[in-house]
Parts: C-alpha cells; structure tokens; sequence
C-alpha cells in the first residue's frame, strides 16, 4: 500500500504496510487535496501519519462512500449533543492530523465515518462532500435563512462551496475572488453582483487582513462567519466591530443536528447540483503523481480550484 507523507516540506509517497487501524476498509477512489494540507506542507508541520481527509472510495462489496474523517470518542458531553466536532479527544480523532488520514490506496475508519452516496453522485467527485460539509456546518451556525444577501470573501474550494450553499438556501450572493477563473467559477455556482451591506459575511481566505473587509461590508447587527483557517491570528477593527454591533461565528468542520449530519447534507446538495463537481475539480492525478498535484494546487494562477488524487 502507499501513503503520502510530509517530510520537511516536501511530499512522499512511501510504500507502507496494510494500516492495523481498526474499522471498516475504504479502497480509495478520489481524495482532495485541502488548502489546510497545503498549509501544513509549507510549514513543515510536524505530521506523523499518512495526510489528507477528503475522501470517498468503494467498501470490499462495491459500495460507494464518503467518509466523514473523524472518530469522536461517542462519550463525551460534546459527541453525546451532536457536536462531535468538539470531542474532547482533539485532534487525536481526525484523519490526517492526529491518526492516519485519507491519501492512501485505503483506508480504515469507524462505521459511523461512512456517507452512503446518492445514486447519481459518482465516487469520482465524491471527495468534495468533505469541503461542502464544512460550508454546511458553518451555514448553519451562522442563521443562513432564504432571500439574505450573503458575501464570500475567497474564491478557493471553501468560498465556492459557501457560494453553493447560499444559493441552494435561495441566498443572493456575491463573490469576492483574486483570480478570474475563480469568478467565473463562483458565477456559475450562481454568484451575483448585488450591491450594498450584507446580511452574511464568509470570511474564507484564512487571512486575517481581510477581515476588515468583512467588517466594512456586513451590515449594522449582522454576521461575519470564518470559515478561513487563521493560522497567523487575527486582528478586527473593534470599534467599528462593535460600533455595528456584529456577531463573529466561528466554525469547525461539522457535525449533526439530531439523525442529520451536515455530512448527510452536503451529499445531497452534491446530488441535487452535479454541476458543483464540474466546476470546482480542476485537476485529477494519479497517487503516483501526488508530488506534481500538490505543485499545481499551491499554483492558484494556474487556473486550480481543486486537485484531485485518484489511487
């Protein structure tokens, strides 16, 4: 079996033995490289295990699945209330930070990880469940309800994915983007040019520096949501902040609302939109290339939104 490691900044993929993990076998057919894997190579974070946590693939009996990475412990206050997010076992329970993640040729995860897929939604495509469930999630925290006008700073995976979202909840949407192919990929999803304060702001860059921006733009009680990974902190204008009295949301990957995962949301938004897939993958390798599709993920100006792995 192989994996894909970081070592000092670069990308390995090493031959590794069968994971002893237990739990059920996931055989790999589409995984995504994340702007956070992205973050974590240039800082030569210290990661131990195989990366990567956008993934779908097929069961040993030819099923077809996505995979929720996580295995919260079920026994803590915040797994008990659905926020397994917050478990208290940390980042011991995600895949590819603290236990072996997703780019691999397989995988072993908890029954409760698998996403039964829709049937028109291919395995191919399927590792942006992932990403869409955190826009999901955020979303949701945030009170997205019908004929609002939302604003998306960030034309990566996340800012597209928060654009469909909105739009799925008949939001209006305008797209803030650095680069054109971006635009013209948040337009497709359905991104719009409105004018004035918005009643949502989704910060999705990660940089802190943008956040006056998204001060600037919210309207007077609304909401700026940070779905963005700060990894540098962040400083807001405070007295503009409180002066409009707006409600920061901050917002980790997802969770469910009682039997409904925003797992099981995104899945089937994806349904619903197939176009979301044709829009937003940009590149496919093979695992033998994880090297080359890491180079052309860090490259946004050459046209890559997301850069799909296929073992």
């Amino acid at each position: 079996m192989r994996g894909v490691y970081f070592n000092n900044g670069e990308v390995e993929l090493r031959e590794v033995g069968e994971t002893a993990s237990d739990g059920v076998r996931v055989r790999a057919r589409s995984i995504g490289i994340c702007g956070s894997d992205l973050h974590m190579l240039e800082m030569k974070f210290p990661l131990k295990c195989i990366a990567g946590h956008e993934v779908a693939g097929i069961l040993d009996d030819g099923t077809p699945v996505a995979v929720e990475p996580m295995a919260p412990c079920s026994e803590c206050a915040c797994c008990c209330s659905g926020d397994y997010n917050l478990c208290q076992g940390g980042a011991a329970t995600t895949l590819g930070i603290g236990r072996d993640g997703c780019m691999a040729d397989e995988l072993r995860v908890p029954q409760r990880s698998l996403v039964y897929l829709p049937s028109n939604v291919e395995v191919k495509d399927a590792c942006l469940i992932e990403p869409l469930a955190v826009a999901v999630h955020g979303m949701r925290r945030a009170g997205l309800e019908s004929n609002q006008r939302v604003a998306v700073i960030g034309g990566g995976t996340i800012g597209l994915c928060a654009v469909a979202v909105a739009v799925a909840n008949s939001a209006s949407v305008k797209l803030l983007a650095r680069y054109e192919h971006q635009t013209a990929a948040g337009r497709r999803l359905g991104a719009e040019d409105i004018e004035g304060h918005c009643d949502i702001v989704v910060e999705c860059t990660g940089d802190g520096d943008t956040l006056k921006q998204a001060v600037d733009l919210c309207r007077p009680g609304g909401r700026i949501l940070l779905l963005g990974t700060y990894w540098g902190g962040i400083s807001l204008p405070q007295l503009v902040l409180m002066l409009k009295e707006i409600t920061l949301v901050p917002s980790y990957m997802y969770s469910a609302v009682g039997a409904v995962r925003d797992f099981d949301v995104a899945a089937a938004l994806l349904s619903r939109n197939p176009e979301i897939a044709e829009v937003l993958i940009t590149h496919r390798f093979p695992l033998s290339e994880a090297r080359q599709a890491f180079a052309v993920a860090r490259d946004r100006k050459s046209g890559a939104i997301k850069v799909v792995l296929e073992p």
